[in-house]
């Protein structure tokens, strides 16, 4: 495992608590514009970062396949309050190919799948949660607990919540109005079955597919040399 990104994300964590107090705290209406700048200087290093790394075409290919089958499996289901096979994809792609390249595939998923299904102020909010999604699931490559179907199961879940505090986050900064510590936990607690879904869906496609999906994943990364980000 590459330390490197553990700090980081440790790092947009903490950066991203000291954020929520500051919002609470605040008594003006700027504090959805300023978090509208802060999500976009956390997605832009990552994108700086993979510009200037080397990539292989076959690389390029590849993320790019991933990133359609992961539209593929969100545009359908959009009827479907919060079912998210896009989620799945994101996953795999990152215990595949490591946490930079995750983080690309996911953040990528949510700017292309809203080419269909509407961009907005929300689109860097999903770009971060789907992209933090295919981090943490690739700070996972090549260790033991990432062949573990139980494991991954509970992790899948609880990106299902996760991704939803995420969004509520935003929801919160958006449409709650005043936003006191009252209001903005009532928001969260409105959204419990929506996230339950996600996590539910999140946890069946793991369940029945994770297995097959790795196998055919690593012999395709193993084949033409596509390997995990360092």
């Amino acid at each position: 495992m590459d330390f490197t990104y553990v700090y980081r994300l440790l790092i947009a964590v903490v950066i991203m608590a000291a954020f929520l107090a500051l919002v609470l705290l605040l008594k003006g209406q700027h504090y959805l514009l300023f978090s509208f700048m802060i999500l976009i200087c956390s997605i832009l290093p990552a994108y700086w970062q993979f510009e200037r790394d080397t990539v292989s075409t076959q690389t390029l290919m590849f993320i790019a396949v991933l990133i359609a089958l992961a539209v593929a499996g969100r545009v359908p289901l959009a009827a479907i309050p919060s079912v998210q096979a896009a989620s799945f994809v994101i996953i795999l792609s990152g215990i595949s190919l490591g946490p930079e390249l995750g983080f690309i595939t996911g953040s990528t998923t949510a700017l292309v799948s809203n080419m269909f299904l509407g961009q907005g102020p929300w689109t860097p909010w999903q770009m971060v949660a789907w992209g933090l999604m295919g981090l943490t699931a690739g700070l996972l490559t090549n260790t033991k607990i990432s062949r573990s179907l139980i494991f991954m199961i509970v992790f899948s879940f609880a990106w299902g919540f996760v991704f939803g505090w995420i969004m509520d986050l935003w929801y919160a900064l958006a449409y709650v109005s005043p936003l006191t510590i009252k209001s903005f936990l009532l928001a969260y607690a409105s959204s419990f079955p929506f996230d339950l879904n996600h996590a539910l869906s999140n946890a069946v496609l793991i369940a029945l597919f994770y297995k097959g999906w790795l196998k055919l994943f690593s012999r395709l990364v193993k084949k033409y040399r596509i390997l995990p980000t360092k």
